[in-house]
């Protein structure tokens, strides 16, 4: 019987993995969120995890998609200048590991952000982020939303004023708003502001 169960969660295990690409190449500057955006417009994304060292120059992420076209689609978003850096888009050979505390933010200030920052998934287009979360959890400061015409949800990073708000978000996760179940996680990274573009 065991066998048969570690036969299924490899199964389960390769089937997230087909989901999965696996982007290098990324400008240092470019944001979690940032990427996300650009991923977004091919199919639903389930988690968006950037890893490597902050101070070196290009880091790598994987990106793991509701369903195995949206990692297809992916692919063909390899070339694409994000930052000042073409990324490259392959197949993952591994699915989503949990985060390296060394990629995550810079600085106490950064680190204290987090604290009160979440990352909001599965959102129904119509349904209003912020006044949900404040009428249940408390101010919000900022809120970064993305998302496109094809899809029907959407996916936020809330940053709320105190860090206590963010902890009462997380209870939030399978609340229905709207007419989806939302999923909350801690954020990985501070909402940065948005920088300048950098004129070609």
């Amino acid at each position: 019987k065991r066998r048969v169960n570690s036969r299924t969660s490899q199964a389960q295990r390769d089937e997230v993995i087909r989901r999965t690409v696996y982007v290098s190449d990324i400008d240092h500057q470019v944001t979690e969120e940032q990427l996300a955006a650009l991923f977004i417009n091919v199919g639903q994304v389930v988690d968006c995890r950037m890893c490597g060292d902050p101070n070196s120059v290009l880091r790598f992420a994987f990106i793991e998609f509701t369903d195995e076209e949206g990692a297809r689609a992916a692919l063909n978003l390899s070339g694409t200048v994000l930052g000042y850096y073409p990324v490259r888009v392959l197949p993952s050979k591994t699915a989503i590991a949990p985060v390296n505390p060394t990629f995550l933010p810079r600085s106490d200030d950064e680190r204290e952000m987090c604290a009160r920052t979440i990352y909001c998934t599965n959102i129904d287009k119509k349904a209003d982020v912020k006044l949900f979360f404040e009428s249940i959890c408390g101010e919000v400061y900022r809120l970064r939303l993305l998302g496109d015409y094809q899809h029907n949800t959407r996916i936020a990073f809330v940053e709320f004023v105190m860090a206590e708000s963010a902890t009462a978000a997380l209870n939030c996760s399978g609340v229905i708003l709207g007419s989806l179940p939302i999923r909350v996680s801690p954020s990985k990274t501070p909402v940065r502001p948005r920088a300048p573009r950098p004129m070609n």
